[in-house]
């Protein structure tokens, strides 16, 4: 006769199976699927329960600062790993890792990522190209952290309410100054602002006093940068984003290549063209063509007259380069698109060798995406139409909500309007010290179409 098992011990829950000890967000099963597959980010729409406890930094003040870290479960209590909490914001959870973690250890985490990032685009700066981003964000696993060198200063933006805190703030300083000194060299280290960003973060108006400065009565906010062997002046207090576009470096060097490949130098048009990016890297290779033109439009008067600085320096430095004629126009681009376009009566009919169209982020969230389609695909067809046949297009888009598909629709539709055939030459992105990581696809965010128009 069989004798009768005797009744099988519990097992003991691996520490993973545990809720998390401490108080923090419980989250969707959507939300904590995404964070499985590799993304960093929960919306606030995720969030199912919140229980800060004691987790505030002071939770006896009758109105307690929200904590900067905070554990995330999933919605049976398994912990997923810990998050900088905004709770203003959207974007609600930054996972930074996939672990309970305290702020010690937190902090000891941010330097050594900090290190990482930035050794890793060690290679990118030479005597030609002083200046990159040096840390993009969750693309570096420092979700809300962007960091940019041109030449000896360091800008910084901290995007996540989480990362504004003095220890943060201590440990980017020592990293930066201390121990990446022989590195970086900086004069100064500047926070800039994302006013848009702080809003959504609900933080109030930062200290405009620089986090580092080798002279703090005198802090350095201005300095001379280079891309590709051209000087560009710099000014932290002025301009869009951190004050230029570094994420172009490698899409300049792309389009002029192509142009002089389709022998399509003699006469450039850069709508949009901000501080003068891509109007003087073709006027470099214009140089040698005779009456070689290059004219830059952009509806900020402060952005085109860096644009002039920017380009008398570099004719200053090596004038035999930059022989072509450069013309600056203040307009708004839809506007004058529309009327050189034209033909006859209707317009001037002007026509040019290689068009760029750089415009801002038409759609900075999903509900924008269908009128910024609209506006990418007039564009592209008032440019097209401004084409000699065998002419080069360079079309971009800096809004992430934009997917390639979209964008490629939309100059397709624009080329079947204007009745001509357009060839894809190269599809581009972003520099690489703008990294796309393919958990997170925010961080592909640029996108650069190389087209021929027949």
């Amino acid at each position: 006769m069989t004798k009768p098992r005797p009744p099988r011990k519990s097992a003991s829950p691996s520490p993973a199976a545990q809720p998390p000890a401490t108080p923090g967000a419980r989250i969707s099963r959507r939300a904590a699927d995404r964070l499985r597959a590799g993304h960093l980010w929960v919306y606030a729409s995720d969030i199912e329960a919140l229980d800060l406890g004691s987790m505030a930094p002071d939770s006896s003040a009758p109105d307690p600062a929200p904590p900067a870290l905070l554990p995330v479960a999933d919605a049976r209590g398994l912990l997923l790993g810990t998050a900088l909490y905004s709770p203003t914001s959207q974007i609600a959870l930054r996972l930074v890792a996939r672990h309970a973690l305290d702020e010690p250890a937190w902090l000891t985490l941010f330097a050594a990522r900090l290190r990482a990032a930035i050794v890793r685009r060690r290679p990118m700066l030479t005597a030609e190209t002083d200046s990159c981003r040096l840390v993009f964000s969750e693309a570096d696993e420092l979700p809300g952290l962007v960091l940019d060198k041109y030449a000896n200063l360091l800008l910084v933006q901290r995007l996540a309410r989480g990362l504004v805190t003095p220890a943060i703030a201590n440990t980017l300083v020592r990293v930066l100054r201390e121990e990446l000194r022989d590195e970086l060299a900086p004069t100064a280290i500047l926070e800039r602002p994302d006013p848009r960003m702080r809003e959504l973060e609900g933080l109030a108006a930062p200290d405009l006093a620089p986090l580092w400065a080798a002279d703090p009565h005198h802090p350095a906010a201005q300095t001379l940068f280079h891309l590709n062997d051209l000087a560009f002046h710099y000014d932290a207090n002025a301009g869009q984003k951190t004050g230029a576009f570094l994420d172009q470096r490698d899409n300049y060097a792309a389009a002029c290549a192509w142009a002089q490949r389709l022998n399509a130098t003699a006469r450039v048009l850069d709508v949009c063209c901000y501080q003068g990016g891509f109007a003087l890297h073709f006027a470099r290779i214009a140089g040698s063509v005779t009456g070689a033109s290059v004219t830059g439009i952009d509806s900020s008067r402060a952005s085109l007259e860096v644009a002039e600085q920017n380009l008398e320096l570099n004719r200053a430095a090596n004038g035999t380069q930059l022989k072509a004629q450069v013309d600056w126009i203040e307009a708004d681009a839809f506007e004058l698109l529309r009327d050189w376009s034209g033909s006859g009566k209707q317009g001037s009919g002007r026509q040019f060798d290689t068009i760029v169209l750089d415009p801002p982020a038409f759609a900075k969230s999903k509900r924008a995406v269908e009128g910024a389609l609209r506006g990418y695909k007039e564009l592209n067809l008032r440019a097209i139409r401004m084409l000699r046949p065998g002419g080069l297009l360079v079309t971009c888009s800096c809004s992430h909500h934009v997917g390639w598909p979209d964008l490629e629709a939309a100059v397709a539709s624009a080329a079947a309007d204007a009745r001509r055939r357009v060839r894809l030459l190269e599809r581009r992105g972003a520099a690489l010290d703008h990294p796309v990581v393919l958990n997170q696809p925010e961080s592909e965010y640029l996108k650069c179409l190389i087209l021929e128009v027949e």
